[in-house]
């Protein structure tokens, strides 16, 4: 009986040793990973200042033009595209991001125009930022595969310093976000949202002023 104790016990403790030591080997093998993906990812931008971390998978469209601040992290899935052509129609796109702008999984920022994202900004999963259309909302644009419709801007978007945009959130063309204002998961902004509120809904109001 004892010696059934003792091997369970021996058992037990080299389960937990192993583990313990396997987990912070795979740990520490997939930081180095990440580290080095985020190098491999941050040559492909205009410019990036220090502290970035990103996470595979993640899609970069036309670096050459974005340009993003110190200590910037995002989750896996992050697309972000700059548009300088399509279909022989030319732009000229700019996309700015602050310092410490945390964005979160499966997120899509694109540009034609201008997108201006300030400091300390909080974006939830699955969040959609873009400042063009594809195609005219009209009965001619329908003799026109959606594909190949122009794509055009109604004006830049801008977010300002210390504001969260939550889960599910779809930002639209010429749309201006106040500093720490809130905006509620899966609202649709549409207009411009003042400083200091919490603005939510489809499309998005002010819900309450802090």
């Amino acid at each position: 009986m004892i010696k059934i104790l003792i091997k369970n016990i021996l058992s037990f403790l080299f389960y937990f040793i192993f583990n313990r030591i396997t987990n912070k080997i795979l740990f520490i093998i997939n930081l180095i990973l990440k580290i080095l993906y985020s190098f491999y990812v941050a040559s492909k931008f205009n410019y990036i200042k220090d502290g970035f971390m990103f996470e595979y998978p993640f899609i970069v469209k036309g670096g050459k033009y974005i340009s993003i601040g110190n200590r910037f992290s995002t989750r896996s899935g992050f697309r972000i595209e700059a548009w300088d052509s399509y279909f022989g129609n030319l732009f000229k796109p700019t996309i700015t991001i602050g310092n410490n702008v945390i964005i979160n999984f499966d997120c899509h920022i694109g540009a034609i125009n201008k997108i201006i994202i300030g400091n300390n900004v909080l974006i939830g999963s699955r969040v959609l930022i873009i400042d063009h259309n594809h195609g005219q909302i009209n009965k001619d644009e329908l003799t026109i595969p959606p594909f190949r419709r122009e794509l055009f801007s109604k004006g830049p978007v801008i977010i300002e310093d210390n504001v969260w945009i939550c889960e599910g959130v779809c930002i639209l063309p010429n749309v201006t976000i106040g500093c720490n204002s809130i905006i509620a998961a899966n609202s649709v902004v549409t207009m411009n949202i003042p400083d200091n509120c919490v603005a939510g809904g489809i499309p998005a109001k002010v819900l309450k002023y802090l």
